[in-house]
């Protein structure tokens, strides 16, 4: 009889053996930046060029961006039943155990929503953030580093009792889904926030609606001069297009929305000195130096390293070793050398070259036309070899389970593995002859391996580590080709009609498929049993004929109530068809939801047949009409 929303239900009484992974019903998407405000300016008129209305000054509103962890609630007739970190957008962990703890997030909101998921972010407020870090250090406890991380960390833990000890609180500002109910969620960014706030949830009120860029831009200035005076920390601004309907018109790339921008404030800079500078042979053969700093404290992180990316880098910011250097943090992450401090030079700073050679298979390194990174060409370049690997076993590719950089520093050391297929011959007699290496732990290094043969075409695909086809490119050519032996044979042409897909990365595409080494992998992984095609489509007619979309070509437009539009696109392409994000007169159809806009009027314009959502559902099971 227990009331799932009680207070009781607060604190779980057994800690978690692990997290179970959540598959998010909406992509949980990441940001573009903008580092000043003529890349606002640019953000601006590709909103306004996108929406047709270059003319017209666009209303934007300004959100502070909370420095915390990302989550997504998920309530049901109103009441919260799951909550998942965001993990890389797709899939999360749930961690709906540890939120209950939260006293400011309400087990039950003011609405009996049949679904009703919001995104949000969990953080730390300084003061408690300093008190936790004090109380942990009376007790010969780590310190964290930042408040970020202490709720990151809190939010995390296997046993809720642990985060329940936490001051954690939370802000809301998204509504991902809300099916089900005649309540109208407003259609406006600000609207929602007082929608979200109403119905229990805790809002920034922090806020600012803008009629134009212009106004944008000089809140952001506000911001950066007043973000010490909040309570709590902000990395930045988040600007929004208040229209829902235009954001949706706008769509989306693989990673980002098109309709909203994070502002990065300028960054805290340190000064430091260069104390050597260092190669490493990365992935594909890149030789970077790296420069060995005294170590310094930049934004809560100590920083002793930084990458100084190649010769002409270096060369242009006239970076030597035992130069006095400022530092920051680009985008509040990565570490970069702003300048060199040349009034502190004393003259004994000695003048870095780039070796001549690989600094560990000792052949000739190149540097090909056009480009500025030296490369070692050895295919059996041990260091190149240790990346890949790195690379192929890392999380967001394979997701080998323990298959970390010193393990297989050993597996290659021992020559047990000359590519990654090799992987998948590994046996518990191999692992044991290493060291460290339990029974325990070795069966469970090759049920890890085995288990990757399942992980999915589009991880396969970035696992292989092309040049540049990120994560989100190679989910688009995956869900695209559906198979590597299609996208092995696609051309340069066809390659570029996918969404995401231009000359530059088309061209690395088939330069990869083109060698024999690849061509010679790829078998390798197919003979191992690793998964290298997405599952068939469940629409092919009973008697083998096309599929229902067959060379037909569709844009989504508007909000459909049973599909997100990534979905609906991927039903499209699993159907036989092509999805596209621009109406022509090449479009067969336009399948308009919900709140559709310019692209649904373009079609009317030049006569294209639009469907409703049933009707698309309809073609989609092979029982309408595609004439």
């Amino acid at each position: 009889l227990a009331d799932p929303a009680s207070p009781t239900q607060r604190v779980s009484g057994q800690p978690k053996a692990g997290f179970r992974t959540v598959q998010h019903q909406v992509p949980l998407l990441s940001l573009d930046n903008a580092f000043d405000a003529e890349e606002l300016r640019a953000f601006d008129r590709r909103v306004r060029r996108g929406l047709g209305a270059l003319g017209a000054p666009s209303p934007y509103i300004v959100e502070l961006k909370i420095d915390g962890l990302t989550v997504a609630l998920t309530y049901r007739n109103g009441v919260l039943t799951e909550a998942a970190t965001r993990g890389d957008g797709l899939t999360g962990e749930d961690i709906t155990a540890n939120i209950r703890t939260l006293r400011s997030i309400p087990l039950r909101i003011n609405s009996h929503i049949p679904l009703l998921i919001v995104r949000g972010e969990v953080y730390m407020p300084k003061e408690e953030f300093a008190a936790l870090n004090r109380e942990r250090e009376e007790t010969g406890q780590p310190l964290f580093a930042n408040p970020r991380n202490a709720a990151a960390g809190s939010l995390r833990q296997l046993d809720p009792k642990v985060t329940a000890s936490r001051p954690l609180k939370a802000f809301f500002y998204d509504i991902l889904v809300a099916e089900g109910s005649e309540l109208a969620v407003p259609d406006i960014q600000s609207q929602r926030l007082e929608f979200l706030a109403e119905l229990g949830l805790p809002v920034n009120r922090d806020y600012r609606v803008c009629a134009n860029i212009e106004e944008v831009i000089d809140s952001c200035a506000y911001w950066a001069e007043q973000r010490h005076k909040l309570s709590y920390d902000i990395d930045g601004l988040v600007i929004k297009l208040q229209s829902i309907a235009g954001r949706v018109e706008l769509g989306h790339t693989a990673k980002a929305p098109r309709a909203n921008i994070a502002y990065k404030f300028p960054a805290v800079q340190e000064e430091t000195q260069v104390l050597d500078i260092e190669v490493n042979v990365g992935r594909p053969g890149a030789i970077t130096p790296l420069a060995i700093l005294r170590p310094v404290v930049v934004a809560g992180s100590t920083i002793s390293r930084v990458a100084l990316h190649n010769e002409d880098y270096i060369k242009e910011k006239d970076i030597r070793i035992g130069d006095w250097v400022l530092i920051h943090k680009a985008g509040d992450v990565i570490p970069e050398v702003v300048r060199v401090l040349t009034e502190k030079r004393t003259g004994a700073e000695r003048q870095f070259m780039m070796p001549k050679n690989c600094p560990v298979c000792a052949q000739p390194v190149f540097r090909a036309e056009g480009e500025a990174v030296l490369r070692c060409v050895n295919e059996s370049c041990i260091a190149r070899l240790r990346e890949r690997l790195i690379h192929f076993a890392s999380r967001d590719a394979m997701d080998i389970d323990g298959l970390g950089p010193a393990i297989i520093g050993q597996l290659v050391d021992a020559q047990l593995i000359k590519d990654p297929a090799d992987l998948y011959q590994i046996t518990v007699e191999d692992l044991l002859k290493l060291e460290r290496f339990a029974l325990k732990s070795a069966q469970n290094l090759v049920a890890a391996i085995q288990k990757s043969k399942e992980a999915g075409l589009d991880r396969v695909i970035y696992a292989l580590g092309i040049r540049h086809v990120g994560k989100g490119a190679a989910r688009v050519l995956a869900q695209y080709f559906r198979s590597m032996e299609r996208l092995q044979q696609a051309s340069e042409a066809e390659l570029q009609t996918v969404p995401e897909v231009g000359a530059i990365m088309a061209d690395s595409i088939c330069s990869f498929f083109g060698q024999a080494q690849n061509q010679q992998l790829i078998a390798k992984l197919a003979a191992a049993g690793v998964n290298l095609q997405m599952p068939e489509a469940d629409l092919r007619p009973a008697d083998g004929g096309p599929l229902p979309l067959n060379g037909k070509t569709l844009v989504v437009t508007g909000t459909l109530t049973g599909f997100s539009r990534s979905e609906a696109e991927e039903a499209i392409r699993r159907a036989g068809g092509k999805a596209t994000s621009s109406v022509s007169k090449k479009t067969d159809f336009v399948v308009a939801g919900a709140e559709a806009g310019s692209k649904l009027d373009k079609a009317k314009e030049l006569g294209i047949r639009i469907l409703n959502e049933a009707e698309f559902v309809q073609l989609l099971q092979n029982k309408g009409s595609v004439e």
